[in-house]
């Protein structure tokens, strides 16, 4: 994981102006990290920067530290009321897609963290679980930073991370990535079978495990639970790719990761992406909640 630790020296020159621009990215970094929702990160962004514009800064040594700590803290106070959310959400929960390629508007601090299997791994972490790997694990900030965030001892701090960090790792070894090259040759064959309504072929390229998930949110037609089995869910997406008649498929870097982007009637109709095991797709996930792709 990247290490995004601000600048050893004072910006007491331009505490906000071209500082603000520079570490923006890792602002905007920790909230999506921390909530998984690109309109909820950009909310704190915002709420971060009127926050800094009206403080003074000019004793602060470390700007990016102290700009991501207040992120944090907002985003932890989100994420503990987003806990609820999720338990009123209609079916399943994906993270919102984050663009992270030459498509992304806004320059965006890209690693695994950001991928569609880890934030959903940080999903099952506590917040002040999640909150203490982030910031340490991925952001690299000192304990007693995230102990100030939490409100605990800085070994409480430490603690937390230790155990978000075993339950990471125990969870990564059972979800192995899949090579950037082995990505993008599964998904160019899966787009030409299902643009063909290949029913075999599909199921050659699922695991017999496999998993698909559909994230509709009650806004859109979706399965509200999760499709086990390859040739079941290879039956469920040639019937649905039927009755939806999707346009064009294009691929696109979604959290950092190949993922596919399907178009219907002039507009963004979902982002697929999907988890490979030996080759096989054995996760696939699909978000077709409007509001979740407003921003693709």
């Amino acid at each position: 994981m990247g290490d995004w630790r601000g600048p050893g020296r004072s910006e007491q020159a331009d505490p906000l102006g071209a500082g603000w621009e520079r570490h923006r990215p890792a602002v905007f970094g920790v909230a999506y990290r921390l909530l998984g929702s690109v309109a909820d990160a950009e909310d704190v962004t915002q709420d971060v920067w009127l926050r800094a514009a009206g403080a003074d800064l000019r004793d602060v040594g470390d700007l990016q530290a102290w700009l991501v700590t207040v992120a944090a803290r907002r985003s932890y106070d989100i994420l503990k009321s987003a806990r609820y959310r999720r338990e009123t959400y209609v079916g399943p929960w994906l993270p919102e897609p984050l663009l992270t390629g030459p498509e992304a508007s806004l320059p965006v601090l890209v690693d695994e963290s950001v991928s569609s299997a880890m934030l959903l791994i940080m999903e099952e972490l506590s917040p002040p679980e999640r909150v203490a790997f982030v910031l340490h694990d991925v952001f690299g900030l000192e304990f007693g930073r995230i102990a100030e965030v939490l409100d605990v001892s800085v070994p409480g701090a430490r603690q937390l991370a230790s155990r978000a960090r075993r339950r990471v790792a125990n969870a990564k070894r059972s979800t192995p990535q899949a090579s950037k090259a082995e990505r993008e040759r599964v998904l160019t064959v899966f787009r030409a079978a299902y643009e063909a309504g290949d029913l075999a072929g599909l199921v050659r390229l699922l695991h017999p495990d496999a998993v698909y998930v559909t994230d509709g949110g009650g806004k859109a037609s979706a399965a509200r639970k999760l499709i086990h089995g390859g040739e079941r869910v290879a039956e469920v997406m040639v019937r649905t790719g039927r009755q939806w008649r999707p346009g064009r498929i294009e691929f696109a870097e979604v959290g950092g990761e190949l993922a596919l982007v399907f178009h219907r009637e002039g507009r963004v109709f979902s982002v697929d992406t999907v988890q490979i095991t030996d080759g096989l797709i054995s996760a696939y996930r699909r978000v077709i909640n409007p509001d979740k792709l407003v921003r693709v």
